[in-house]
């Protein structure tokens, strides 16, 4: 086996083992454990983070840095990975950050001279561009920790002007419109909410012994379908513990109070305008003429919210349900108008 490619397996083998010695390795590549040494320092000097222990029961270990070993990229897939990397420079906060332009330094520096020439000619001719914010967003790297470690964190957190503590335990972070959000399981809601993590003041993991729920299986991609399931939970626990005492009135609970059922009508143009919107995931439905319409339960206390964004659509939307967000609609243009009169 040539120097080279020993460095190269000896290299993927440390990240994988984590902790070794010298007398292993020398007897899985079959050297001697002179060579072994000087090839761990000659992995030292090209940056992978050895540490070394003497005693009885001493050894290696690699570092929690560890290094990938290389890997192969075409030049097409090269440059689409430095602009997948180079588009997030807008973003003046992000969770890995620094590790972000680090990774982007080193992938521009090690390529060769014709793709970096191109690279370059490409850089003013294509953006990803987000709307500038003032907003800052200082707890983005706990909340994802908290995300993938199934952990629940102690928030403050402001809404309405107001700020109160809550114990949450997020299922991820997503950017929308130069804006910063996190879905989580709210232990004061007993549900699912998205909070902005621009009005995240506070972040910590939680130290009492309030018990985390097993959202392994929840992620962004999946977490309304979730949300769903639990309301439909409640109603039926609810449903059958009210039956027993009153039928009627338990065939009445069966609705939540808490959810109203939204129709919109759009135009093509309306359909466009609600396609870029995450939240109209669920609710947007397209008939094949390209119109379409809103369609599903929605909270109640979003009524506002709903209000507000069909106003915005102007002759592209027409509100048939529920009769609070008509009447919500009307008001709100009774407002507008009178400021003008």
């Amino acid at each position: 086996m040539s120097k080279s490619k020993r460095l190269l397996d000896l290299m993927m083998t440390v990240n994988r083992k984590r902790k070794f010695t010298v007398k292993e390795l020398a007897v899985e590549f079959g050297v001697s454990t002179r060579t072994i040494l000087r090839d761990l320092q000659e992995l030292g000097e090209l940056g992978v983070p050895l540490y070394s222990e003497v005693g009885p029961h001493g050894g290696y270990q690699v570092l929690n840095e560890r290094i990938l070993p290389p890997i192969a990229f075409t030049e097409e897939e090269a440059v689409a990975i430095f602009f997948a990397s180079h588009s997030l420079r807008h973003y003046n906060y992000l969770p890995f950050k620094e590790e972000s332009l680090s990774a982007l330094h080193k992938f521009y520096h090690y390529m060769s001279g014709d793709v970096r020439d191109r690279i370059d000619q490409m850089k003013d001719r294509i953006d990803f561009v987000i709307p500038s914010r003032q907003a800052e967003f200082s707890y983005l790297a706990i909340l994802l920790e908290a995300a993938t470690g199934q952990k629940v964190l102690r928030i403050v957190y402001e809404t309405r002007g107001e700020r109160m503590e809550r114990a949450i335990q997020p299922i991820g972070i997503y950017a929308s419109s130069g804006l910063w959000y996190c879905p989580a399981y709210c232990f004061l809601r007993g549900g699912i909410r998205v909070f902005r993590c621009d009005r995240i003041h506070a972040a910590v993991y939680d130290t009492s012994d309030l018990a985390p729920l097993d959202l392994r299986d929840v992620h962004l991609g999946n977490k309304d379908a979730f949300s769903h399931m639990q309301q439909g939970n409640r109603a039926e626990r609810q449903k059958d513990s009210e039956a027993g005492a009153d039928g009627k009135r338990g065939r009445a609970s069966a609705q939540n109070p808490q959810q109203v059922r939204l129709y919109v009508e759009l135009t093509h143009e309306g359909v466009q305008a609600c396609e870029g919107e995450l939240w109209s995931a669920s609710l947007l439905h397209i008939r094949e003429g390209g119109t379409g319409y809103l369609e599903g339960e929605i909270p109640h206390k979003d009524l506002g919210f709903f209000t507000r964004f069909v106003i915005g659509l102007c002759t592209e939307a027409a509100v048939q349900e529920p009769p609070e967000l008509v009447a919500g609609v009307k008001g709100l243009l009774a407002e507008m108008l009178a400021k003008y009169s």
